[in-house]
């Protein structure tokens, strides 16, 4: 019996990049992308690797395009949070349980590649971080300090840039090896935390 598999020639564009990135960015974030080649990714889907780099041109763009993907996955995710919430204390903590979800996505290896990688890898990650903490924190942050449940003495940028800052310095797989953390572990000490310094007394009372 042949294989049920869609071929990519079968497919739009569109939809065989889709679906390439979807069984990249599982490989990828699960083992690391020095460890998952392309022919390993073309075999799983049933295509050849001509096919493979006649949408992506390298291992880089597709690596390039998970990492795009993840964040674009994230930032949808989180937009819904934002919409549902009721009230800003409960939007805080719905937010860190949706980053919780989506960093139990990734493994150490993952973020140790990401890290020793070269042509701005890493400088993409750390853009779309930085971008996502500052578009979704910000605002609700903003939201608290109207509402009386965060702080005001602090200015927000500075607030914004400590986030930075520790989410970039502690979710490093050296510092996670060393706390005993997984990725998704780390995300939610170091947020937490910083949500405990933010917060007045009023919100971090049960409501």
């Amino acid at each position: 019996m042949g294989s049920l598999k869609p071929t990519v020639a079968m497919e739009s564009a569109g939809a065989a990049a889709e679906r390439i990135v979807a069984a990249a960015r599982r490989e990828f974030f699960l083992h690391g992308f020095r460890q998952v080649t392309m022919d390993e990714i073309a075999r799983q889907l049933g295509i050849s690797k001509k096919t493979l780099y006649g949408s992506f041109a390298s291992k880089t763009a597709l690596i390039e395009a998970v990492i795009v993907d993840k964040f674009a996955e994230l930032e949808s995710d989180l937009d819904q949070v934002a919409a549902q919430s009721v009230d800003v204390a409960a939007g805080l903590g719905e937010t860190l349980a949706c980053l919780q979800r989506h960093a139990g996505e990734i493994q150490p290896a993952f973020l140790r590649d990401v890290g020793r990688a070269p042509s701005g890898l890493f400088e993409l990650a750390q853009a779309r971080r930085n971008a996502v903490i500052t578009q979704h924190f910000a605002k609700m942050l903003r939201q608290g300090r109207r509402s009386g449940v965060v702080r005001s003495d602090v200015p927000l940028e500075l607030v914004i840039q400590v986030l930075q800052v520790a989410v970039q310095n502690i979710l490093t797989p050296a510092n996670l090896a060393t706390l005993g953390l997984s990725p998704r572990d780390g995300v939610a000490a170091v947020v937490s935390v910083f949500l405990e310094g933010v917060l007045t007394a009023k919100g971090r009372s049960p409501s």
